[in-house]
C-alpha cells in the first residue's frame, strides 16, 4: 500500500473515531424538553437517586448529544439489584429517545391557520425503540419510566443504562430507594380521571373499518394504556357529531336511530354494547358517559325507512319536538341499560351548555328515564348542581365549587372534578407546556379539593400527529396527549406521576384521620401550601419536586 492511500485511510479512521467520540451521554432532568440541536454544553447532573413506593412509576431522563457525524445508537437497560439478591427486572423499564414534533405557542380558543402561531420543534414523543439515529449536531432526551413491582422487597436498588455509539459505550448509573408502602392498582385509585377517547381517530390512523374486529384489535393497547393511569369513564356517543365534527375525525353515533315507515322508532345499540364491553375488558368500567342530548348544532341525524335515507331533525331543549324525539329514545335506552346491568353507572353527558338548556334537558331525563344519571363539564351553576352526579368545572372560569359543596357531594356518592381546555395556559398539557406543569395538573385537584381531572381529548389526533401537533382551532397538543402506535409522551408520563402523588397523599391522609394522628394531618396539609397556581408559570418545577419529596419523606418510616 502506498503512503498516499495509507494516509487517506488513516485520516478516514481518525475522522470516524472522532465522530464516535463526539456522542456524549449525561443525566438530565425530567423537567426539561431538551432542544433538538446542540446549542450549549450540557451541565452534568449527578446520578439520580429516586424514592418510590411499591407499585409506583418513576421517571428519569438522560441527554444524548452528538457533535460529530450521524450516529446510530443502541440503548440497553440493566436489571436493578440490591445487596441482598433481590432484582427488579429490566422489563419493568419502558422508554426511548424523545423525538420532536412541531408545536406552536399559546393562542387561546380561536380558529386560525395551522402555522399562524409559529413552527417550533418540541421534544415530546417518547419512542420505545432500542436503537435510534442521532443526526450531526443533534440532541435528544432519553426517557426512562420504571414500574416498581408491588411484590418487591423494600430497599435500595442500583441499575444502569448503556448507550452504545459505534465502539463507544457510555454507562450511566442510578439508584431507586423502594419504601415499604404499596400504591394500589390503578383501577382502585381514588383519582377520577376522565380523558375522552376517540375510537374514530384510531380507525383512520390504522386504516381499518370502524367497529370491525381489526378496529378493536388496534384499539386495545391504547385503552389499556389509559386504564393503567386509572381512567374511570368510557366516552360513548348517542348521536352523530355531538361536537359538530370539530376534530380531524368526527365522532359518529354508537346508537342507530331508525324511524320506521309506519312512524314508529327503533334503536340499535349493537355498537354501543360492543364498545362498553370492550372497554370493560380493557379495565375501564366505572362510568359510561354518553354524549350528548345538547349537541353544538342542535341537529339530530336518523335513518328514515320510508325514504331509505338519512335525515336530520332540528330542535332545542324545551321544545315539544325535542321532548318527543328524546323521550322515546330515553325510555328504550333505560330499559336496555337495566337489561345489561349498566343503569347505575351510565350518564347522559353534556359539555359547556347553558343553564337554561340544561334545565330543560334534565327535565326530559327525569320524566322519561328516572334513575339515569347526568353529568356536565362546564361552568358552575348552583341551580342544577344537585341534578349532576358527575360535575366538572372549568378551572379558567373563576367559578369553582363553593365551600362545602364538594364535601356534601362526596357524601352523596357524586363526583366533582375540574377541567382545562384551550382557554387556560396554566396549568395545562399542551405540546409546549413545561413538563412539571403536566404533573401540577393532577396536584391541583388536591389543592382545590376536588376528586380528579377531566380533559376532552386523549387521542383526537391531527393529520400527522407523529410530526405536527398543531391544529386549526387550538394550541398545539390540545387535541391529544398520547401518540399513534401506543407511543407515550413527556406530558402523559408527568400527568400520571402527578396522579400517583395525589393517591399517596389521599392514602396517607385517610390513615392519619383513621388513627387520629393530628400531627400527620397538619404536615400533609402543610404540603398543600407548596402548591400555588399563581406561581406555576415560573415555579412548577420547584413546587412539584418539593411536594413529591415531601410525601416520600413523610411516608419513609411507615408502611401504608
Amino acid at each position: 500500500m502506498n503512503r498516499s492511500r495509507l494516509s487517506t485511510l488513516l485520516s478516514l479512521l481518525l475522522i470516524g473515531a472522532s465522530a464516535m467520540a463526539q456522542v456524549t451521554v449525561s443525566w438530565g432532568t425530567i423537567d426539561k424538553r431538551y432542544p433538538v440541536e446542540v446549542k450549549a454544553e450540557i451541565k452534568p447532573i449527578k446520578n439520580p437517586s429516586l424514592t418510590a413506593w411499591k407499585g409506583e412509576r418513576v421517571n428519569m431522563q438522560l441527554v444524548v448529544a452528538n457533535t460529530g457525524n450521524e450516529q446510530e445508537i443502541a440503548i440497553e437497560f440493566s436489571d436493578l439489584t440490591d445487596n441482598k439478591g433481590n432484582i427488579i427486572s429490566a422489563e419493568q423499564i419502558k422508554g426511548g429517545i424523545v423525538e420532536p414534533v412541531i408545536a406552536d405557542t399559546f393562542s387561546g380558543c380561536s380558529n386560525h391557520a395551522v402555522d399562524a402561531h409559529g413552527t417550533y420543534p418540541t421534544a415530546d414523543r417518547i419512542t420505545m425503540n432500542s436503537t435510534a439515529k442521532i443526526a450531526e449536531n443533534a440532541m435528544r432526551g432519553l426517557w426512562m419510566t420504571l414500574q416498581v413491582p408491588r411484590d418487591i422487597k423494600a430497599g435500595t436498588y442500583s441499575g444502569n443504562v448503556t448507550v452504545t455509539a459505534g465502539e463507544k459505550k457510555s454507562v450511566r448509573q442510578y439508584k431507586v430507594k423502594v419504601l415499604e408502602s404499596v400504591l394500589p392498582e390503578p383501577k382502585d385509585w381514588r383519582f377520577h380521571l376522565d380523558l375522552w377517547q376517540n375510537p374514530y381517530a384510531v380507525a383512520r390512523y390504522h386504516n381499518v373499518t370502524p367497529w370491525s374486529d381489526e378496529h378493536f384489535a388496534v384499539l386495545r393497547p391504547y385503552m389499556e394504556k389509559l386504564a393503567s393511569a386509572g381512567q374511570k369513564a368510557i366516552t360513548a356517543t348517542l348521536i352523530n357529531k355531538p361536537w359538530n365534527g370539530q376534530t380531524e375525525d368526527p365522532f359518529g353515533s354508537m346508537v342507530t336511530w331508525i324511524k320506521l315507515a309506519d312512524g314508529r322508532w327503533i334503536y340499535d345499540f349493537t355498537i354501543f354494547d360492543r364498545w362498553v364491553e370492550f372497554m370493560d375488558d380493557c379495565g375501564i368500567s366505572q362510568e359510561i358517559t354518553c354524549f350528548s342530548m345538547i349537541p353544538w348544532r342542535l341537529s339530530f341525524r336518523y335513518y328514515d325507512q320510508a325514504t331509505d335515507s338519512h335525515k336530520e331533525i332540528k330542535c332545542a331543549p324545551g321544545q315539544k319536538e325535542y321532548t318527543e324525539f328524546w323521550g322515546g329514545m330515553l325510555k328504550e335506552f333505560r330499559a336496555h341499560l337495566v337489561e345489561k346491568g349498566w343503569l347505575d353507572r351510565t350518564f347522559i353527558s353534556m359539555d359547556e351548555r347553558s343553564m337554561k338548556q340544561m334545565q330543560a334537558a334534565i327535565k326530559v331525563i327525569h320524566d322519561y328515564a328516572p334513575g339515569l344519571k347526568i353529568s356536565l363539564a362546564g361552568y358552575y351553576h348552583p341551580e342544577i348542581e344537585k341534578d349532576l352526579w358527575d360535575y366538572s368545572v372549568n378551572n379558567n372560569g373563576g367559578k369553582e365549587f363553593p365551600e362545602g359543596v364538594v364535601e356534601r357531594r362526596r357524601s352523596e356518592g357524586k363526583k366533582s372534578t375540574y377541567y382545562t381546555c384551550c382557554s387556560a395556559e396554566y396549568p395545562n398539557v399542551f405540546t409546549f407546556t413545561d413538563p412539571a406543569d403536566c404533573e401540577y395538573v393532577a396536584l391541583h385537584s388536591l389543592k382545590i379539593d376536588v376528586d380528579g381531572y377531566l380533559r376532552w381529548a386523549y387521542n383526537s389526533w391531527t393529520i400527522d400527529p407523529n410530526k405536527d401537533s398543531r391544529f386549526r382551532s387550538w394550541p398545539s397538543g390540545d387535541t391529544y396527549i398520547i401518540y399513534p402506535d401506543n407511543t407515550s409522551s413527556i406530558r402523559w408520563e408527568r400527568l400520571v406521576q402527578g396522579i400517583e402523588s395525589f393517591e399517596k397523599w389521599q392514602i396517607m391522609m385517610a390513615d392519619a384521620k383513621a388513627n387520629n394522628d393530628k400531627g400527620m394531618q397538619r404536615r400533609l396539609n402543610k404540603l398543600l401550601e407548596i402548591l400555588d397556581i399563581n406561581k406555576i408559570a415560573n415555579e412548577s418545577e420547584r413546587m412539584t419536586e418539593e411536594f413529591r419529596n415531601g410525601l416520600n419523606k413523610l411516608s419513609a418510616s411507615k408502611k401504608y
